[in-house]
């Protein structure tokens, strides 16, 4: 039975580590297609052409899994013109054993290889890789001559550089649906609402944040603040993000009261399968005369910067998504020309700097307090540039909204 050789890799050493160098540089010059396909094919023609001589192969086959077996969907390099469509079942014994080591090199006289379907497909041995994953296999034409070491060793090295080039196509691919889902959530704008100013900004740990706020005009008369952190950060953080969103959209155009709303998402959150299940968020409600009716699940205690003292918004309940029939509560505050409402996320106040002390809540409140003639852009932009100053590394996805009363009810 055919079986995988092993390699010993101290005479091949410093010639892996330089073709491999060499392979990966040419990989990266290209123009490649995104799909898996036309990928493994493009790299393969290109590997083939230009290092024919160093890896001993001169063409190949790539073969697609589909329902009866293995297709041949593509030839590359010099290889016999056999037709494409060509079924290879998963019984033949090649095929089950580089499915099951991910490499294979078969000679004629190894026990399942079939002289006769081999030659139909324009090989004298059975030289394969698995690329991806078991849905796309690569075969190779190499010279008679060349031991099984230096054909493993050429395989090895083909595998590991197309391997490399798919998983980074697949990290893109879920970076940029990431992004998508992040700037198709966040505000475009701030629709303009009579008596007040509002500016917001949210800066990300990672390529895509876990913090969301939005706008949500109700009617001419009120207007819908959010604010959310879902827990972690990246894809599975966006997602949640995306779906706050939808849902507190969702409530709210149903005409759904703040604490039925904060419930159904609850109970959204807790069955969902994601790994970020804790979701932290403020939602208020502010009207044109000057009210503010909120409920806080668990998030940041959201702040009011009044003339004279700061009002924290804390009645509500629980963070969304740990317990299935959490309740929550509703508060009641008001507000006056020149009164500054404050949302943040734990970025904002958990920032450290150099000698791991905390930006605090008590620092936030004297910038804002220090800038509240400023209008709400300034202000915005005045605690970030004082968080940069107080940490270079944004370790945590930053988020602050500022609403102004312009105008008393």
């Amino acid at each position: 039975m055919a079986s995988v050789t092993a390699i010993s890799w101290n005479e091949k050493a410093m010639d892996y580590k330089t073709l491999l160098t060499q392979v990966q540089r040419t990989i990266d010059s290209l123009e490649i297609p995104g799909d898996p396909r036309g990928t493994i094919t493009r790299i393969s023609e290109t590997i083939v052409r230009n290092f024919r001589d160093q890896l001993g192969i001169t063409g190949g086959r790539l073969y697609e899994l589909g329902d009866e077996g293995y297709e041949l969907v593509a030839r590359f390099g010099k290889s016999n013109k056999e037709p494409l469509g060509i079924q290879v079942p998963l019984e033949y014994r090649p095929i089950e054993l580089v499915r099951e080591n991910g490499i294979v090199v078969m000679d004629p006289s190894d026990p399942g290889f079939d002289p006769v379907l081999e030659k139909k497909l324009g090989a004298n041995r059975f030289a394969a890789i698995t690329v991806g994953d078991e849905g796309h296999i690569l075969s190779f034409n190499v010279s008679r001559e060349s031991s099984r070491d230096d054909i493993l060793f050429s395989l090895n090295l083909i595998r590991y550089s197309i391997n490399q080039k798919l998983r980074a196509q697949r990290y893109e691919s879920i970076i940029a649906e990431a992004q998508r889902i992040q700037q198709s959530i966040l505000p475009q704008r701030i629709p303009p609402f009579e008596g007040y100013e509002m500016h917001a900004r949210s800066v990300s740990a990672e390529v895509v944040s876990g913090d969301f706020y939005d706008f949500i005009p109700i009617s001419n008369n009120v207007l819908g603040v959010a604010i959310a952190d879902a827990s972690g950060h990246g894809l599975p953080a966006a997602l949640m993000a995306r779906d706050i969103y939808v849902g507190l959209r969702m409530g709210t155009g149903r005409d759904f009261k703040i604490i039925r709303t904060l419930e159904k998402l609850n109970q959204i959150i807790h069955r969902g399968r994601l790994t970020t299940k804790f979701v932290s968020l403020f939602y208020g409600e502010l009207e044109s005369g000057g009210v503010l009716i909120y409920s806080n699940a668990g998030h940041n205690p959201p702040f009011i910067v009044k003339r004279n003292r700061i009002e924290l918004l804390r009645s509500g309940g629980t963070v969304l998504g740990p317990t299935p029939d959490a309740t929550y509560t509703r508060g009641y505050v008001r507000m006056e020309a020149g009164d500054i409402l404050c949302l943040y996320t734990d970025g904002v106040v958990e920032a450290r700097d150099t000698k791991g002390m905390e930006f605090g809540l008590e620092r936030l409140e004297r910038v804002i307090r220090a800038n509240r003639q400023k209008s709400t852009q300034e202000i915005v932009q005045a605690v970030f540039q004082r968080l940069d100053r107080w940490s270079k590394m944004v370790e945590d996805d930053r988020t602050l909204v500022a609403v102004k009363a312009t105008a008393s009810s």
